[in-house]
């Protein structure tokens, strides 16, 4: 077994003098608490968390509760006892997940996650897992899903902290290389989700994965479908959050996991991008993702920008091209969020940056006050990272297109940013309100007055405020020219 460090040792030191409180109080109770899984991996690896400043973030759903965890403990205490242990102790205490065995709460600013010795898996139908509680740390921790997760540190009946590491885990770490406790086989027919678990924590560690978990999640893949599209999701989150969420995305790609919930991503292989000089456009999507920023809303629309050129391609003289893949796509987008259950300000959010990220180069010819407006309206609360997302697909290797789309995003938001200041952007609505243009045409609350303030609006974006005796004297023109006898009153849907 590889030695564990001095300074492995005391980050761990810290983690128990964080938690002694309920570390003394299952200790004076009888029961044993250990350290577990991603907590002691973390602790390894130096990636501890400093306290966490907020709410509790539960995802997953009701079949499978989880609690975004600073530390995660296993013990032989049943559930009750342990919500009883822990309750005087705690600042916040959830129990949504207890019946699976565990008890969440935040003790001194950090949210630990205590979970009763388990084992759990699935039938071959079931899309929850089976709970079954234990109280032997062996068959907890040989049911974990990787072997740099199943190893524990025991913090009561106290002595020096020692790493208990029956299946490898160090080494591997050592590695860098995921394996599972047992078989893959078997580990992932208890819970199909830990294939998923594989390609996120490569991707957020940069890990490769053993030949035979490859293998087996490429056997395997179909087993997926028996998992709900919200722990999907969940898990996928994650994943296209990690640091480098391309190392993952290619493997649920590679191993055909995507095909059974994102049948959009492996689908972009086959399309030649004249453009980015790609052999594909799924190496120009796994490029673009890794160079966005981790906000989900925005990794997502990296992910789905391009998923609507599979449908557009056409060929002609001059090559290939994707017409209105951005409008395609962005209803593409659409329909695959709703199907992984995102809510609707996510599926909004995400489709709209899809739509809008061709936007910025139509006005490469000149960004007029005009333009400026229209872009600022269209993008709404979006427009940052509509712009991070412009920058980001952007991977040809031609610095100086590089550079000049670059000096082109500054001088935008220099623009942006001067119009701020001269103008009331962020609440942008037509000069004269409702009220005003009814008096003014002596209308009666109709969609003829949706008409005049639509044009009203119009006005506003392509000249900025006139002040009030100019925006009536354009609307009345406009309104004399509508209603002319020569046309009529033209339908306004």
């Amino acid at each position: 077994m590889p030695e564990v460090s001095t300074a492995v040792i005391a980050r761990l030191e810290r983690i128990r003098h964080d938690t002694e409180g309920v570390v003394s109080a299952f200790d004076a109770a009888g029961f044993r608490l250990y350290l577990v899984g991603g907590s002691v991996r973390d602790a390894i690896l130096d990636q501890l968390p400093a306290p966490l400043e907020r709410d509790a973030e539960i995802v997953g759903d009701d079949l499978d509760p989880v609690i975004v965890a600073d530390f995660d403990f296993t013990t032989d205490a049943p559930p009750d006892a342990v919500e009883a242990m822990v309750s005087p102790l705690a600042e916040a205490i959830w129990l949504v997940g207890k019946r699976f065995g565990t008890v969440s709460a935040r003790v001194n600013g950090f949210t630990l996650e205590i979970t009763t010795h388990r084992g759990e898996s699935y039938s071959d139908e079931s899309r929850k897992p089976e709970v079954v509680i234990s109280t032997s740390l062996d068959a907890d921790l040989v049911r974990r899903d990787f072997r740099i997760n199943a190893m524990a540190v025991e913090f009561t009946r106290r002595r020096e902290v020692e790493v208990i590491d029956k299946f490898g885990g160090l080494a591997d770490i050592a590695a860098r290389i995921l394996r599972t406790p047992g078989t893959p086989e078997d580990s992932f027919s208890d819970d199909p989700l830990r294939m998923m678990r594989a390609a996120r924590f490569a991707a957020r560690l940069d890990f490769e994965l053993a030949p035979e978990v490859r293998s087996a999640m490429a056997d395997m893949a179909h087993r997926l479908e028996i998992v709900s599209r919200e722990r999907i999701r969940d898990e996928f989150d994650r994943l296209i959050t990690a640091s480098r969420p391309s190392i993952g995305l290619r493997i649920l790609v590679d191993t055909g996991l995507a095909d059974q919930f994102l049948p959009e991503l492996p689908a972009l292989a086959l399309e030649q991008d004249p453009i980015h000089h790609h052999k594909d456009v799924l190496e120009h999507t796994y490029s673009v993702v890794d160079s966005t920023h981790p906000d989900l809303i925005l990794r997502l629309a990296a992910l789905f920008h391009d998923v609507g050129k599979p449908a557009t391609r056409k060929f002609d003289q001059s090559g290939v091209s994707f017409h209105n893949h951005d409008k395609v796509g962005s209803k593409m987008t659409k329909k695959r969020m709703r199907e992984l259950k995102y809510s609707s300000a996510m599926v909004t959010a995400v489709s709209r940056l899809v739509y809008l990220h061709l936007r910025f180069h139509t006005y490469q010819a000149g960004w007029t006050d005009k333009a400026v407006r229209r872009y600022i309206v269209e993008a709404g609360d979006l427009l940052d990272r509509l712009n991070d997302l412009t920058l980001a697909d952007c991977t040809t290797r031609n610095l100086n297109k590089v550079r000049a789309l670059q000096d082109r995003m500054v001088e935008l938001k220099v623009r942006i940013h001067d119009l701020r200041e001269r103008e009331e952007l962020e609440a942008l609505r037509p000069e004269l309100d409702g009220g005003q243009v009814m008096e003014i045409l002596d209308l009666a609350p109709s969609r003829e007055v949706g008409v005049a303030l639509e044009f009203l609006l119009n006005l506003r974006l392509d000249e900025g405020l006139l002040g009030y005796e100019e925006a009536k004297a354009r609307l009345v023109d406009f309104w004399k020219d509508r209603t002319a006898p020569s046309g009529g009153i033209s339908d306004p849907s």
